[in-house]
């Protein structure tokens, strides 16, 4: 086959394929139907075909140039991330997300029972003897600890300039979204052992948590500490929980697989528990966020008394209404 003859018989496929391109171009979205979709992958696949034989059979660098740009447009339209849609989002976050969660609700009161049991009680026994602490936690990280929230550190912190604080809270911002956000997901993905890895998060986190806040008060820092937490304990804590329970979905998936094989029950209830942990994830950003620049701010406590509780009602209000018809 010459040059001519080949033009002639593939010109209509890429006459074709380039109005698809166009069409593509022009959309502020960047939709195809099904039927389009269909048809622009058939025709990249011919023109791509057609691109190789051009190449291997030397007809013509004009030729190899023209079809090399219009494979290339279409990689980059067909293949490109989708645009940013506000909209979804916000249905998500204040519609569907929460919707999720209250048709699981029961698998994040057991995950709150596995997470905040612990919390509690290991507050209530290392506050009353706080010599048991260093079953949990290392002394060093005990003293690093009860330094942070002395009066002598807080005076300490109230000397650094504006620019300084900025860029340490700048830095711990980031820390938090990693440490907090990677936590939930080890919470969540655990669940697909059969829910054992998310067990042992949810009461390991617990009884640390519960073990540091204990001692702390024990040692007299209640006040410091308590008007740190406050605000952002309501995202991160609840969250946590959160996390837990989208992991004891996939756990129940895995251990109750009904009449599907364990696989087809994973990618079936998978959808439920991957909706939460990413709104669990959410929620430690706004966590983080808070515990960056507020939670360490040099204002009166009575200001983030009143803040953090209001905000723990938000959260409440959140998970139980919002989204409702």
């Amino acid at each position: 086959m010459n040059k001519k003859t080949f033009m002639q018989s593939r010109r209509h496929a890429w006459e074709e394929f380039s109005d698809l391109l166009e069409k593509l171009k022009k959309s502020k979205r960047h939709y195809l139907s099904g039927p389009e979709v269909q048809q622009f992958s058939t025709l990249y696949r011919e023109l791509c075909n057609d691109l190789s034989m051009v190449r291997s059979r030397k007809l013509g660098e004009d030729l190899e140039a023209y079809l090399n740009a219009l494979v290339s447009q279409g990689h980059n339209l067909f293949y490109q991330s989708p645009p940013v849609n506000f909209g979804e989002f916000w249905n998500f976050v204040f519609i569907d997300y929460p919707r999720t969660f209250r048709a699981n609700w029961k698998y994040f009161l057991l995950a709150s029972l596995l997470f905040f049991g612990p919390f509690l009680v290991s507050w209530i026994v290392i506050q009353i003897n706080p010599d048991l602490a260093e079953r949990v936690i290392s002394s060093e990280q005990l003293e690093d600890m009860s330094y942070m929230y002395s009066e002598e550190s807080v005076e300490e912190r109230k000397d650094v300039s504006a620019m300084e604080f900025g860029e340490q809270r700048t830095g711990m911002f980031g820390f938090y979204i990693f440490n907090n956000v990677g936590i939930a997901l080890r919470t969540f993905a655990g669940g697909v052992l059969f829910g054992v890895i998310t067990v042992y998060t949810l009461l390991s986190n617990g009884i640390v948590l519960g073990t540091v806040s204990g001692f702390l008060l024990s040692e007299g820092h209640g006040d410091r500490f308590l008007s740190f937490i406050i605000s952002h304990g309501s995202f991160e804590l609840t969250a946590i929980a959160v996390a837990g329970g989208a992991g004891l979905i996939l756990g129940h998936a895995m251990i109750h697989p009904g009449q599907q094989t364990r696989l087809q029950s994973l990618k079936s209830r998978g959808v439920d528990a991957l909706k939460i942990a990413l709104g669990a994830a959410v929620m430690l950003i706004v966590a983080a966020f808070l515990e960056a620049f507020w939670s360490p701010a040099n204002i009166p406590n009575l200001f983030k008394y009143v803040l953090g509780s209001a905000l723990w009602a938000v959260v409440i209000i959140y998970l139980l209404l919002s989204g409702r018809k």
